[in-house]
């Protein structure tokens, strides 16, 4: 609260007939009581409530695929979301690209679902597919290797 005012409201109290006056604002609360001629000034500090966290929803955990140690050659696509890992665009379909495919930048690979979307996951790489890292519908996670491009 602004001294100016504080002192205002305690030249209000001393120059009337009332004896205590309370005031609560954003800033905290301010209460002013007068005895023995004189206001006497209690400020109660604001009392803030910490911001609690709600825990992490529990995600379903997919069994890890083990893959071979990326070579120095190899280029490995990353999972730029989380979600679901398809190879092709709806069940039954072709797969987008297969081991020893050659493919551009840009072009599509495999398709990541993350809350009912769709999201076609390009080549960051030109080159050869090297490895599929993920099995069709397992959940992947952010920065996860999908592919290995060599």
């Amino acid at each position: 609260m602004d001294l100016r005012k504080l002192k205002t409201l305690i030249d209000l109290v001393s120059d009337s007939n009332v004896s205590e006056l309370e005031i609560t604002e954003a800033e905290g609360k301010v209460r002013i009581v007068k005895s023995s001629g004189l206001p006497m000034v209690m400020q109660q500090p604001m009392v803030t409530m910490p911001v609690v966290s709600a825990p992490p929803l529990a995600t379903p955990v997919a069994p890890t695929v083990e893959s071979a140690p990326i070579v120095d050659a190899s280029h490995a696509v990353k999972s730029p979301m989380v979600g679901t890992f398809y190879r092709s665009a709806s069940p039954g379909a072709k797969p987008f690209v297969e081991v020893g495919d050659i493919v551009k930048q840009g072009e599509t690979i495999c398709i990541i679902e993350a809350m009912k979307i769709l999201n076609e996951i390009e080549a960051d790489k030109s080159g050869t597919v090297g490895k599929i890292l993920c099995e069709n519908g397992q959940a992947v996670e952010y920065g996860q290797p999908l592919f290995l491009i060599d």
